[in-house]
């Protein structure tokens, strides 16, 4: 299971992760960008050593580049205020900030210690959590939510997020409050699911988009319910499946068919405002470059 574990966290560090920090603004993230695979192959390659100091110290360094999406959430939060609390602000807020959750549960569980009390194991999950749910997910429901601005696209944006950071708080109290996390999380994904398929994917240019979206759409209802069925066999005893299973199924699935996909539709839907912008001196924000039909801003 571990190795899937691995190449399903290095997909995030070194792949979802900066093509989703082009999708939030080409601009603001330009430096970050260039910079991030100092910080990912580091982090891409603690994976695969033995729990040591150099592991540990290149987990830090992947925390470094973390910590500096932890700024640029900070300098949004300053620089718009009250407007970055918006739904599609908090679902932006969530992907800049939740690589620093997976990287500190990354830095311990590679140097063997127990954060809050909890296993290695325990840690080494929470870590592709945080890539997927807590950036893609949230990232994607961001997406939808400046696209179309309605009740469905707005509940996504706002409970993508909260399901996230409620299964982390089910980690400190109890199964119960996990499976909740986890009902709230459904309910968000199944919402980017439908708004992906029903608005998002018909306004895809071409085939290859609009076969990426419809992947990514009809594949997280499926990983989603895997999630939830694992939360409620954990809170009731109910048989659910193992974390080998949910490994290869709920992770690979979500990794691979919702998050490199949906990113992958994203960037080719921006495509077309951003070569409408020609070479120009100041970059100009993504927000001012879309038309209504251009869409623009996921354990």
């Amino acid at each position: 299971m571990w190795p899937l574990v691995d190449l399903i966290v290095a997909l995030g560090m070194l792949v979802v992760v900066p093509l989703g920090l082009g999708l939030l603004d080409e601009a603001e993230f330009r430096t970050t960008r260039r910079l991030w695979p100092c910080f990912a192959a580091p982090g891409a390659v603690c994976l695969w050593l033995p729990r040591s100091t150099l592991a540990t110290t290149l987990a830090g360094l992947y925390a470094v580049g973390a910590a500096l999406l932890v700024g640029h959430a900070a300098a949004r939060l300053r620089r718009s205020g009250r407007a970055a609390l918006a739904p599609a602000g908090v679902a932006a807020l969530t992907a800049l900030v939740s690589p620093a959750v997976a990287a500190s549960a990354l830095v311990a569980e590679r140097a063997g210690h127990r954060l809050f009390g909890f296993s290695p194991e325990i840690l080494a999950l929470t870590v592709p959590h945080f890539h997927f749910a807590g950036f893609a997910a949230a990232l994607v429901a961001g997406l939808l939510c400046r696209t179309a601005d309605r009740p469905a696209a707005r509940f996504a944006a706002y409970s993508v997020p909260s399901g996230t950071l409620l299964v982390l708080a089910g980690y400190f109290v109890d199964d119960w409050a996990e499976l909740l996390g986890a009902l709230v999380l459904t309910a968000g994904m199944t919402a980017v699911a439908a708004l992906t398929w029903r608005d998002v994917r018909v306004a895809g240019r071409d085939r290859v988009t609009r076969a990426l979206l419809g992947v990514a759409a009809v594949v997280l209802p499926a990983t989603m319910a895997l999630a939830l069925s694992w939360a409620l066999g954990q809170a009731t005893g109910l048989p659910h499946p193992s974390l080998a299973w949910m490994a290869a199924t709920h992770g690979l699935g979500n990794a691979a068919g919702f998050a490199l996909c949906s990113l992958l539709a994203w960037r080719r839907l921006h495509a077309p405002a951003r070569a409408r912008t020609g070479p120009a001196p100041q970059p100009v924000r993504p927000e001012t470059t879309r038309s209504a039909t251009t869409p623009g801003t996921t354990r």
